[in-house]
């Protein structure tokens, strides 16, 4: 059994954790044949629908920020779409592992992040003025960020 958390497209939806055995519960997950987008940093692996484009699946924003967020190559190469599951990486023979419990714990707790920014790596941090928010929000918020200016970004878990 695999842990991961499912990422449902509609923002209206809560993401939630999901447990995972066979391949029919990843395609159950996504609604379809399955695709797997690695987030390498994340430690974790999402899995879409293959098909989600051709059936014009709704843009999973929460999904696709997290991508960005944690491979900023792939901003604006391409979007995610449809429900999203995310679990481990994949373990040296190729099988599926847990979401590790750090990217878990961030995604599914009600803990509070801030987003804090700087000019550049001599100046000193500085909160953004969004205030806290859900760990997925502030990955959003970031990748919006570093969209429209050269600020570095950094997300700081609250205490």
């Amino acid at each position: 059994m695999v842990r991961g958390v499912l990422i449902p497209a509609a923002d209206g939806r809560d993401l939630t954790a999901y447990e995972a055995v066979e391949l029919e519960d990843y395609q159950r997950a996504v609604g379809g044949w399955i695709e797997a987008v690695d987030l390498p940093a994340f430690g974790s692996t999402l899995f879409v629908n293959e098909e989600g484009l051709l059936r014009g699946s709704p843009f999973n924003r929460r999904a696709t920020f997290l991508w960005w967020f944690h491979v900023p190559r792939a901003r604006n190469q391409a979007r995610l779409v449809g429900d999203a599951l995310l679990v481990g990486l994949p373990d040296k023979a190729g099988e599926m592992t847990d979401l590790p419990d750090d990217a878990l714990r961030s995604l599914l707790s009600d803990e509070l992040w801030d987003l804090e920014l700087r000019d550049g790596p001599t100046e000193v941090w500085s909160r953004d003025p969004s205030g806290e928010q859900s760990y997925i929000e502030a990955v959003v918020w970031s990748v919006l960020v570093s969209e429209v200016s050269d600020a570095e970004t950094r997300l700081v878990r609250r205490h």
